[in-house]
């Protein structure tokens, strides 16, 4: 067998398919040729990782990655990892992309190629020395995680310490001098544990594209697969991707948007805006975000923008999209697109009103719903005439209403279900560990996060 592409630009993927590029890179391709602003990035195809998962190493990977973070390089006008003068060094991130979308079930890791002398200089270019610091410290627990393999609660552990002593309540009051200090004592941490991060943003590169190729082996991605019956033999794809920046302040911010409403299936956009932070943010439910619409208060312009993409979204993948978007410094970026999870009421609607819009046709709208979302259009909803007063108002993410015992663990879901008694599982926000008590619960109920986050996605898609 000779040698053969393994990782592409952008602009030379075109015509390939997304069982090769993985859904991640082939929407981004997808978007890139319909002049969408996409960041450039390079896709290695889903035939490396499972090559090296067969044989652990990918003969002429690291050339060609090489080659063509060359000519990324060249694109974007930085350097990968080192910055000159008031140019700041070129940062990359590195994401996993399955044929079938997984919502949060494999790794992501952002501002990649970052070392301390990259810190000084990426502060001396934006002039911005916390966004620097804010860059690094969440390198250093994603890294840590993912690839060197510490738990996330470590990290939070330490940030929360910290946002306590000072006396703060988010991470964005947090001064340039603590997010030093906090990077520092991440530093340590992993130098004492025997997994130094390596400041060589080669060595991290190769780490995380590594990393992602054995996060399909995961046990929460198997778990996933099993449920939905996804081949296991598949691979990841991973996208390494020119970073923008939505934490730079008031006027960046990164956001997930719907073309239609994906719990009702109403048309316009739907989504949710987290000012001055990074795209993690939002679907990992970490902050809770405000809705897209408060932008046509502040940044009307911005807010028309992100509709006319929704509308060209939706013309060119004939489908309602579930899109993710940075904002630097005024200008949008997108990063990811795909078909959006809906519940089964969504489903019917959208399918309907496609056909109306002469977007598909009638037969198509048919084959649009699942004959098994059906039943989620008769689950039992709460009677407003005879319901007692609420003592809490949520975001309702789902449809329907469930009643249960709350508890507080996967293996507690496990061991009331054993016992035939119904669970409702509540959680601070769930992580994707917690997809075994998610999928045996009769209600997810968490204290952080909004309609996107993944616990969102992941329960509306269970039904």
């Amino acid at each position: 067998m000779g040698t053969h592409t393994q990782v592409y630009l952008l602009s030379e993927a075109r015509g390939l398919s997304r069982d090769l590029l993985g859904g991640k890179g082939f929407g981004l391709v997808e978007m890139a040729q319909a002049g969408l602003p996409v960041p450039p990035a390079l896709v290695i195809t889903t035939e490396a990782c499972r090559r090296f998962l067969k044989q652990g190493a990918v003969p002429g990977l690291w050339e060609e990655v090489r080659a063509k973070l060359a000519a990324l390089e060249g694109l974007v006008g930085k350097r990968f990892g080192k910055g000159e003068g008031s140019t700041p060094p070129l940062l990359v991130s590195v994401r996993s992309g399955a044929p079938v979308s997984m919502p949060g079930m494999m790794d992501t890791i952002l501002n990649l190629g970052l070392s301390l002398e990259g810190v000084e200089s990426l502060a001396r270019a934006t002039g911005n020395p916390r966004f620097a610091w804010d860059a690094f410290r969440r390198l250093l627990s994603m890294y840590g995680e993912v690839v060197l393999g510490e738990r996330a609660e470590v990290f939070e552990g330490m940030l929360s310490a910290l946002k306590e002593k000072r006396g703060v309540q988010s991470d964005t009051e947090l001064s340039p001098e603590d997010l030093e200090a906090l990077s520092f004592q991440y530093l340590r941490h992993l130098q004492e544990r025997g997994t130094p991060f390596p400041m060589d943003p080669w060595l991290q590169l190769q780490g995380a594209i590594e990393a992602v190729f054995r996060s399909w082996l995961n046990p929460r991605a198997k778990t996933y697969r099993r449920i939905y019956g996804i081949p296991e033999d598949l691979g990841t794809a991973v996208v390494v991707q020119a970073m923008v920046y939505g934490n730079l302040g008031e006027d960046s911010g990164t956001g997930v948007g719907f073309t239609r409403n994906p719990a009702t299936g109403e048309k316009g956009l739907y989504g949710e805006y987290l000012r001055n932070a990074q795209g993690e943010d939002v679907v990992a439910g970490i902050r809770t975000p405000e809705p897209l619409s408060r932008l046509k208060e502040y940044a009307p312009e911005l807010y028309r923008e992100i509709e006319q993409v929704a509308h060209l979204l939706e013309r060119h993948f004939r489908d309602m999209q579930d899109f993710e978007f940075t904002v630097e410094r005024g200008r949008l970026y997108l990063l990811q697109t795909r078909s959006g999870k809906r519940t089964a009421q969504a489903a019917v609607r959208i399918a309907v009103e496609m056909a109306e819009e002469g977007l598909i046709s009638k037969e198509e709208a048919v084959l649009r719903v699942e004959a098994n979302a059906l039943p989620g259009l008769l689950k039992p909803t709460v009677d407003r005439e005879k319901a007692p007063k609420p003592i809490l108002r949520g975001l309702p993410a789902s449809p329907g209403a469930a009643f249960g015992h709350a508890v507080f663990s996967n293996e507690a879901a496990e061991r009331y279900t054993a016992q035939g008694l119904p669970t409702i599982l509540v959680r601070p926000e769930t992580t994707p560990e917690d997809i075994t008590g998610m999928y045996l619960s009769k209600g997810i109920l968490t204290a952080r996060g909004g309609l996107t986050s993944h616990a969102a996605v992941v329960a509306r898609g269970l039904g």
